[in-house]
């Protein structure tokens, strides 16, 4: 615990100490970007609001701000530390609500214990937020201090210790019981605690269908029953019932449901012994539950046990709920967050553990596999999926209701863009998809056996995006896409060696590669192969499209495929391309996969094909020549082979918005390009980037992709090939192979 104490406090203080920074969202590189984003430019929005307050959320960033306010009296489990000493759990906030749902937060470290202090600054600042997450503040102080806040106030107010707690709990809760077989309104409820995320979490059950009859409060003074006097609030006494129990263990005995939020060790395994058949065991203290988990499996295996800590299986982390529950709520500009938003975040959540899980999570936890059941009754925090379905549910909820003051009417444009907010490849994506529904194209999978490949078969289907053709033994397919939930109703499946149709395709193989020291009998043992069999079926109209390369290197597998495959006419050469998303924006870059040394002439063909890769994306082609040089400044045979292919293109294809050679900063820097080169048709708007030779590109896509945060690749696509061809790779995800299949088909259905 000591180096992992060190650890964090190397984490915290390493580079620019604290976690969080603020980062303009608009330029202010030149004068006049000053004077637009100060003085006079700033008067114009500020009148606006003046006018019209509502206005503040088309000029200012208060639609997309969340205030993570503290007094620090009960942070973590460390208790009363003090405002200052909990600014860096507020900053941890701060850092997954950006991380898993795009909210920005400032954090607000208040130093009072004064209840009316606190709400009177929440009060004050109002004009700032699109709503406030309460945090760390102990009760019964807590309790007050949201209900005055969400009586006066018109954004939202969420205290998350309560209601974060609540709604993952109860999400649990739902699948808990399900499994079990019990029915919500049936079921005995024991609960150990009676501070804020107890009395919250109690409160949401009975909402959720808990009979209020059938629950059990416990605190530290033991079962809180009618007529007790000590230590009682009017929070406490709601759940005081006409019970003989005074003890935890007393109460235990034939209880459906433990849920605990006070202290560890206050369970023992003789005291779940007692609970009924199948009980559900939620001990939530952290760091140390009331029950360890394995002690509590050991007592009862038959129990359903979920606890606050990552290393067991079902984690009540409350990370689940807030980011998203507070972006569903701020893009329907909610006044509040109110029981039907938070019934519905509970609700989303336990549908979600229901659906197969992606690989992504299986990967973000180790390879761990994880399928609905006793051990995964509730999502992964790191499942994309989760900001599309929980804000989806809640925004809904929140129009619904009635506290919604822009309601929203197209709502699968909405999914749509919170689809995009999770991955920046998804706004490409959706393009992609759009269309290839429209159109879907036979794709063909080599490697029909693999698990990844059978679960981008799933994407694939659910999105319309393609029809998949897998390559396999298909008792072993069958087997395999059961565990990912694949129906193979719409898959067709060829066992290679078995096919009607491998007379031709032995044929066609001879036929290609005869001239190449290929027999008849040679190519008939070949062409049993699932990729050169895949070739075949592409060559002779069988399939439209294929993906190949998921268990093999991919420079094996290029070497064995580009042999059999045609070029597109009038095309030279095939070249490889990565697209880079970057801070919305787009880029072609290339080659990255084929052309070790290009000609200058190579690389005229290149920029073509990158050119026209870009146009079918949907973008307007503005192609850089790259080099170390800039217009003539050296006369090295390596730029000198750059600026060749500028004259090439500039001869052969005027269409073509291209220029070079020039810096890769001058491609994509406007004031540069504008104050050194105003001459160049490209003036730092360049979205399609050739460089001069492949290691140049491939080591330019890897390290701007993958340094730094909010940055995705997408690639390499081959390009120039007659059939669309495209290579994944053995570490490529479930998600990624579906791209590629997308991408596949959407230009398989174009010239």
């Amino acid at each position: 615990m000591a180096n992992y104490d060190q650890d964090a406090l190397e984490y915290h203080e390493r580079g620019r100490p604290g976690k969080t920074e603020v980062v303009p969202t608009k330029p202010c590189l030149t004068a006049r970007d000053l004077s637009l984003a100060y003085s006079p430019g700033v008067a114009a929005p500020c009148l606006a609001i003046a006018a019209n307050p509502a206005d503040a959320y088309r000029y200012t960033n208060r639609g997309n701000l969340v205030a993570v306010l503290s007094n620090g009296t009960a942070v973590l489990g460390l208790g009363d530390i003090g405002a200052l000493a909990g600014k860096p759990v507020m900053e941890g906030k701060a850092v997954l609500f950006k991380r898993f749902a795009q909210v920005d937060v400032f954090d607000i470290e208040v130093n009072s214990h004064d209840p009316q202090e606190v709400i009177r600054l929440c009060q004050l600042l109002e004009p700032t937020f699109g709503g406030i997450n309460l945090e760390d503040i102990k009760a019964p102080e807590c309790f007050e201090i949201e209900e005055v806040l969400r009586s006066t106030m018109s954004i939202p107010v969420f205290h998350d210790d309560q209601h974060g707690t609540a709604i993952i709990s109860g999400a649990a809760l739902l699948n808990a019981l399900e499994l079990a077989g019990k029915q919500i309104g049936d079921v005995r409820v024991v609960v150990s605690g009676a501070g804020a995320s107890a009395l919250a979490c109690t409160q949401f059950f009975e909402e959720l269908g808990v009979d209020h009859d059938k629950i059990i409060l416990v605190d530290s003074k033991g079962v809180v029953y009618k007529g007790r006097t000590e230590a009682i609030n009017k929070y406490k006494a709601r759940y005081a019932q006409e019970t003989p129990h005074r003890t935890l263990a007393d109460a235990l005995v034939g209880a459906d449901v433990f849920l605990g939020c006070s202290t560890a060790g206050v369970v023992t395994g003789d005291m779940v012994k007692t609970m009924a058949p199948k009980p559900v065991i939620f001990a939530l203290a952290n760091p140390d539950p009331e029950i360890p988990y394995d002690v509590a499996k050991a007592a009862r295996p038959d129990a359903i046990v979920a606890t606050g800590r990552s290393d067991y299986p079902n984690q009540v982390n409350n990370v689940l709920g807030f980011p998203f529950i507070f972006r569903g709520a701020l893009d329907v500009r909610a006044t509040t967050i109110n029981n039907a938003m938070k019934i519905a975040a509970a609700r989303s959540l336990a549908q979600l553990a229901k659906e197969p899980v992606p690989e992504e999570v299986f990967l973000a936890y180790g390879g761990e596999q994880f399928h609905f059941g006793p051990d995964y009754i509730i999502p992964k925090p790191f499942d994309q999926r989760l900001l599309r379905v929980e804000a989806l549910a809640v925004a809904k909820a929140a129009c619904d209701s009635g506290v919604a003051q822009i309601p929203i009417t197209d709502w699968a444009a909405y999914e749509s863009r919170l689809s995009a907010m999770a991955s920046k490849s998804e706004l490409l994506m959706q393009r992609i998809r759009s269309v290839t529904r429209n159109d879907r194209k036979r794709v063909v999978f080599p490697d029909g056996e693999q698990p990844k490949v059978l679960e981008a078969c799933r994407i694939i289907l659910e999105e319309g995006t393609g029809r998949p053709i897998l390559l396999g033994r298909e008792e072993m397919i069958a087997e395999r896409a059961k565990l990912v939930g694949l129906a193979l109703d719409e898959i067709q499946i060829i066992e290679p060696s078995s096919s009607s149709d491998l007379e031709l395709y032995e044929a066609e193989l001879y036929r290609l590669r005869c001239r190449d020291g290929y027999t008849p009998r040679k190519a008939a043992n070949l062409v049993r192969t699932p990729f050169r069999f895949a070739m075949m079926m592409l060559r002779l109209g069988r399939a439209d499209a294929m993906i190949a390369g998921v268990q093999s290197a991919y420079n094996d597998t290029i070497r064995a495929i580009l042999p059999l495959a045609d070029l597109k006419p009038g095309v030279k050469r095939a070249a490889g391309f990565n697209i880079l998303l970057i801070e919305g924006q787009v880029f072609v870059i290339g080659d990255t996969a084929l052309n070790m040394d290009p000609t200058g002439r190579e690389l005229a063909d290149i920029a073509i094909l990158g050119s026209d890769l870009a146009r079918n994306l949907g973008m307007t082609p503005r192609v850089a020549l790259l080099s170390f040089s800039n217009f003539g400044s050296n006369s090295n045979p390596r730029a000198r082979k750059v600026r060749e292919a500028a004259a090439i293109l500039a001869a052969e294809r005027p269409d073509i918005v291209v220029d070079g050679e020039m810096h890769g900063d001058v491609a994509v820097l406007p004031n540069l390009a504008k104050e050194n080169f105003p001459h160049s048709r490209i003036q730092g708007d360049a979205n399609v980037l050739i460089c001069p030779n492949l290691d140049s590109a491939n080591i330019a896509y890897k390290l701007v992709g993958y340094i730094g945060g909010g940055r995705e690749v997408i690639g390499p696509l081959l390009e120039g090939l007659l059939h669309p061809i495209n290579i994944a790779s053995f570490n490529s995800t479930a998600r990624e192979i579906a791209n590629f299949a997308a991408l596949s088909c959407y230009r398989a259905g174009r010239p």
